[in-house]
């Protein structure tokens, strides 16, 4: 909520701009270096709630990425997708996918939305809702799989009839959380990020969803 991830772009756009510059050259850099690796950088614009204002920022994106890359005389592919982080952009993932490349779930952005409850507070009036049995668990740390989680996989399936080699991810703590890995891999997502001490963890469950769902 608030003024903060794209909407800092579309009252100043040299924010996106001075962004974009760096990831590609940081990848041109890197593409010089080792030319045997094969570099797409994946330009994520955060926070987008509806398609016009995903496409005004791309438009920045694309223009100074492109800019850059012909300055430098190389050729290098990227792609340029959202974070899904909002209930309206799940609700409208048809729409947000003709303009996105990809999808990444920002679910600490998503279950704050979703519930209602921000998580600077949350921590001072969860334990009542654990004792009256209201919450098993903390949806910020184990993914809400009935309301969260119906989001997510509508934005897929909606995302995929728009563009079906969209390819989709979550990024935030539930990525490091097993039985939300589990979910992300049942509902068909391609990858998970999450805070790098968490990193063991989510191999593991995301080995342990795979060769469950093989069986």
């Amino acid at each position: 909520m608030g003024h903060r991830g794209c909407r800092l772009a579309v009252t100043y756009p040299e924010i996106a701009k001075m962004q974009t510059a760096a990831v590609i050259r940081a990848a041109i850099n890197v593409s010089k270096a080792h030319p045997d690796w094969n570099l797409v950088p994946e330009i994520m614009i955060p926070l987008a709630g509806d398609t016009k204002e995903l496409k005004y920022v791309k438009k920045f994106v694309v223009e100074t990425a492109d800019a850059e890359i012909a300055a430098a005389g190389v050729d290098l592919k990227y792609e340029v997708g959202t974070m899904i982080e909002i209930p309206r952009a799940a609700l409208t993932a048809d729409q947000i996918a003709t303009e996105a490349e990809f999808f990444c779930f920002g679910t600490n952005d998503l279950t704050q939305m979703t519930f209602g409850f921000s998580r600077d507070d949350a921590g001072k009036f969860l334990d009542a809702y654990y004792d009256a049995k209201i919450f098993e668990n903390d949806p910020f740390a184990k993914l809400d799989q009935t309301g969260v989680g119906q989001l997510m996989e509508m934005a897929i399936t909606k995302g995929k009839a728009t563009r079906p080699e969209l390819h989709c991810g979550i990024c935030g703590e539930h990525g490091g959380d097993p039985s939300s890995v589990e979910f992300c891999h049942k509902i068909g997502l391609d990858y998970v990020s999450c805070s790098p001490f968490r990193v063991p963890i989510a191999r593991l469950a995301a080995a342990q969803a795979a060769i469950a769902d093989k069986k």
